[in-house]
């Protein structure tokens, strides 16, 4: 018997190290900034090259460039520079005026199109073998690996959510898997870095958006909102109304949710550790029930 063995067709990517750069930095983006300013100004970016150490992305006025420079200029050089794997600065360059800057026409008008520029430290001049070790480095794997595929596209695992086994160990058994379940939905929405306790954990929702990331009912929801524990240690949240000519309409609820991991009760009594149970901003303090 005759037996045939399958071969995988190698996989084609079509970006260039330089745009699977930019497009890690913008799924890192996308998780850390609300969806209005990266849609505003996050998304219109482009790069343009990467030469002589400066990673330079286009922008289309200057508002926005100094926008961009102003409240993300740091963050997007730090994710350059890990993409990399070396130092680089940031350069942000409205394209209207930089259209007439000689050499980059092209590159301004179908950024899709460029061509990473080699390294400070490439010879002039590559061989085509050269430049096919060059293609094939560490990093790119690493960023193809991530985007190269429409798999990873679908499951973006560059996205996580911080979590202790504390959580499900102490945790779990006092809140139950809906309570558990509606806390980690809430958290979802929100953003927070342990590394340097960057965090923006207040946004607005409504029940029935919070049940279905729960994949619980909105009764439950409710309950679960309405639990001591989960008042006191993860959750606050105050509704939101306006008049209307019908009178005085529910318009959703405003959460604050706890990202870190509180002590237990019983922990805190046996180690005699406090937590601070006023961790939410002071107009949660009004917290009620949606009607």
């Amino acid at each position: 018997m005759i037996q045939q063995t399958a071969q995988s067709s190698p996989v084609s990517y079509s970006l260039n190290p330089m745009q699977q750069a930019w497009e890690f930095v913008l799924a890192q983006l996308r998780a850390e900034t609300s969806r209005a300013d990266f849609d505003t100004w996050i998304k219109p970016l482009f790069p343009v090259s990467c030469q002589d150490g400066v990673f330079t992305l286009g922008t289309y006025n200057s508002y926005a460039r100094d926008w961009v420079e102003n409240r993300l200029g740091a963050s997007i050089t730090r994710l350059l520079s890990g993409a990399y794997k070396e130092r680089l600065a940031l350069k942000v360059v409205v394209v209207n005026s930089f259209l007439n800057a000689p050499g980059v026409e092209a590159a301004a008008a179908a950024p899709a199109a460029v061509e990473a520029i080699p390294a400070p430290d490439a010879p002039a001049t590559q061989k085509p073998a050269e430049r096919k070790k060059r293609e094939d480095s560490p990093r790119k794997v690493i960023l193809e690996r991530a985007y190269g595929s429409e798999r990873a596209a679908l499951i973006q695992p560059e996205r996580t959510m911080y979590l202790t086994h504390y959580l499900f160990l102490k945790w779990l058994p006092l809140l139950g898997h809906s309570g558990l379940a509606v806390v980690l939905a809430a958290r979802s929405s929100c953003y927070w870095n342990p590394a340097n306790n960057e965090t923006r954990n207040v946004y607005e929702t409504d029940m029935a958006e919070l049940a279905q990331r729960a994949s619980v009912s909105v009764r439950t929801v409710k309950d679960v909102l309405a639990s001591e524990l989960v008042k006191r240690y993860f959750i606050r949240y105050v509704v939101r109304r306006h008049m209307t000519p019908n009178g005085v309409r529910t318009a959703g609820i405003t959460l604050a949710v706890r990202m870190d991991d509180p002590l237990t009760p019983e922990d805190q009594a046996a180690h005699n550790l406090k937590e601070d149970e006023h961790w939410y901003p002071p107009m949660f303090d009004g917290e009620e029930d949606e009607e």
